[in-house]
Formats: C-alpha cells, structure tokens, sequence
C-alpha cells in the first residue's frame, strides 16, 4: 500500500470519529445539554480545535535533530484514541445524572486530544513534506480531504441516526465511544508509512529559552512569513460565529436530528466537491488563489447568516463553511512548507501554526460575543476579521518548487 493510500485512508478514518464532536453542530448542542453556557460552548469548540497550539513550538525544539518522526508520531496515535474514547466512558457513567461532572470530563478529553496533537501536527506535516513533493503534496492532501468528506458524510449520515433512535445521554455517549475505533483504524494506516530518514541538519540549539529566541528573529525577519501569520489567523475570524450559527438556527426554526444530520452533510459535500477545486489549483501551484477563494467562501458565509431563516439557506452557509475550512488547510500547509528551507522546516511549520491557531480560540471571544450582544453584532464583527484577512491574501506568494 502506497504512502499516498496510506494517508487518504488516515484522514477519512480521522474524519469519522471526530465528525461527531464537529463544533459547529453536534458540540455545541451536547455542552447545551448538559447546561454549558454559550461562553462554554466557545471555549469547549476552542479546546478541541486549538489546545495544539500550546506544545507546537516545544515540540519542534525537541524534533531538531529527529532522523524520523513516525515512532514518535505513533505515541501521540495512541494518547489520542485513548483520550477520544474515554470522553464516551464518561458521559455514559455520569451524563445521566452528573451534568456538571460529565462536562469537565468532555472538556478534559478534548484538551488531551488537542493538547497531544501540538506534537502530532509538527510531526506528521514533517513526514509529509520529505515523503511527498511540492505539487504531489497538493494533490495527495486534496485526495486526502476529499474522502475526509466523504468519511464525514457518512459519520453524519450515522450520527444523525443515534440521535434520533437514542434518548441523551447515551446517544452522545455511543458516537464517541464507536467513532474513537473508527478513528483507530486511520491511525494504524498512518502509523506504517515508509518515512525516509532526514540528514539535513542545523546546529541543534540546546536549549528551550534559545530556541524561543530564534523563533522570535525568523519572525522578525521573514515578511512573507509574518503576512502568512496575519492572513491566515485572521481567515479563522469565522470562528467567532461559526459555533453559535447552530444555536441561531435552533431559535430560529425546529431543529431535530434529522435537521442537525442535513446541515453535517450538506457542511461535509462542500468540503468534499471543493477538493476537485482545490488539488487542481494545488497541482498548478496556485495556493495564493486557494487562500482568497477560501477566505471569500467563508465570508460568504458569514453575510448569509445575517438574513438565514430556513433549513436552504442555513444549508448553503454549511456548505460554504465546508469548502472554506478546507481550502484553507491546503493553503496555510502547503504556503508554509514551500516557504521553509528543509534544515528549519519544523521551526517554520511550528512558528506558524502556534501564531496561526491562536485563532482557533476566537470560539471564546464569539461567546462573550454572544453573552453581551447578539448575533447581529457577531456576524458582523467576524465579517470585517474576514474582510480584513481576504485584503491581505493578494500579498501571498505561491512560487512552485
């Protein structure tokens, strides 16, 4: 089986399992169950999305001089099946009567799966970048979350199942405990990949405050790598609404679980039609244009959500979240690893996606958002982060190795 197949099969297996905490639609109607407060349901979207960013950077000090980065890679696998499955253990034993409990459980969980992959993310876009090439990468990762869609289609198709044939809490407890051995499957095909052995080296820096320090001058120096920084952590303004969009369709109209299994799916074919956008674009080279079609598609979004009264048009703004999200991740990946020279790949990849994913915690900020305004008012403040961060996209450099 061909490292290419091998990564396809991760990412539609990953996507099963985690489609069904996704924290635009099933999250943020779990934590309201047990009684979480829109500032909860940020912060909860932000720790499965952003705790990452925490270790990034420590983890690319320690991979300096790592010839190979799978055994490594294969413990942060199993940190995270363990931790994503145990977030079902607990909300069978104590979602039934527990709520407060069961919460800090969920959100534990969601910490050390997010928290583990600030290892993970340096690791695995290491093995990616040395086993496949500039143009090859753009076209193997649009495969890749082309079938994540489609994985995701399917884990909506069934969450939307237990939730209508099972009472809470237990149909959340199942999805959890179902998706993580799923999940698992993915992370076994990853886990034998034939990663080539790095001989490229800078002087290994020998300790974390140094480190630090040099991370601190690359940024200073590097324009393109600062406008990539910028650009990007603003795209996740979308972030801000993007959580609470479910809870505005909910008052706005009845939402079941069929309702709530047609927004992941319409959510997940727009990620997955978007690919063939995508990797064509990828294959050319043409990542700055994927960053601006993305970004577009996103405040797209964001302006429909000001005037959304019906399952249509609520339906178009998780289509276009899907392709946005997407689209996104081929470019800030692709745009980072064509900038970095090979001997200081991970101190670029870690730079930028510790700064970057700081934006995955504006679920926060949308919550108070939420709590002093309205939605009116955070539609609108993510509509001008958006607007800001498409300006900045034409500055993007895209050359092709």
């Amino acid at each position: 089986m061909s490292n290419h197949v091998k990564n396809v099969l991760h990412g539609f297996f990953l996507s099963v399992g985690t489609t069904v905490a996704e924290p635009s639609t099933i999250l943020p109607l779990m934590v309201h169950h047990f009684g979480g407060s829109p500032v909860l349901i940020g912060f909860f979207s932000a720790l499965q999305r952003g705790g990452a960013v925490l270790m990034q950077l420590y983890a690319a000090y320690r991979a300096q001089h790592y010839a190979r980065m799978l055994p490594y890679l294969r413990r942060v696998f199993l940190i995270r099946f363990l931790s994503w499955f145990g977030i079902g253990v607990a909300i069978a034993l104590f979602g039934g009567h527990h709520p407060t409990l069961t919460l800090f459980f969920i959100g534990l969980g969601l910490f050390v799966f997010s928290f583990s992959a600030g290892f993970g993310a340096i690791y695995f876009r290491e093995i990616v970048a040395k086993i496949f090439t500039h143009r090859f990468r753009g076209k193997t990762m649009a495969w890749r979350q082309f079938f994540s869609g489609l994985g995701a289609l399917i884990s909506g198709a069934v969450a939307a199942w237990v939730l209508e044939r099972f009472e809470p809490p237990m149909d959340f407890a199942y999805l959890f405990m179902l998706s993580a051995l799923l999940m698992g499957l993915g992370l076994l095909a990853f886990a034998t990949v034939d990663e080539p052995v790095k001989t490229h080296f800078e002087t290994k820096i020998e300790s974390f405050g140094a480190f630090l320090r040099h991370a601190l001058e690359l940024l200073r120096s590097d324009r393109q790598l600062q406008l990539q920084i910028a650009t990007f952590w603003l795209a996740y303004g979308y972030l801000l609404a993007m959580p609470f969009v479910i809870l505005d369709a909910k008052e706005t109209m009845h939402l079941g679980g069929k309702e709530v299994g047609i927004l992941i799916t319409l959510q997940m074919v727009g990620a997955m039609l978007s690919n063939a956008l995508w990797g064509r674009l990828g294959s050319l080279g043409r990542y700055r244009l994927v960053a601006i079609l993305s970004i577009l598609c996103k405040l797209l979004a964001t302006i429909l959500a000001f005037v959304a009264h019906d399952i249509v048009t609520y339906g178009a703004i998780f289509f276009l979240f899907g392709a946005a999200g997407d689209g996104s991740r081929i470019a800030s990946s692709n745009l980072i690893l064509i900038l970095a020279p090979e001997a200081k790949r991970p101190l670029y990849v870690a730079v930028q996606m510790n700064l970057v994913s700081l934006g995955m915690f504006f679920p926060i900020l949308g919550g108070l958002l939420m709590e002093l305004g309205s939605f009116t008012t955070l539609y609108a403040v993510t509509a001008a982060l958006l607007a800001v961060a498409l300006g900045l996209a034409f500055g993007l450099r895209d050359k092709a190795a």
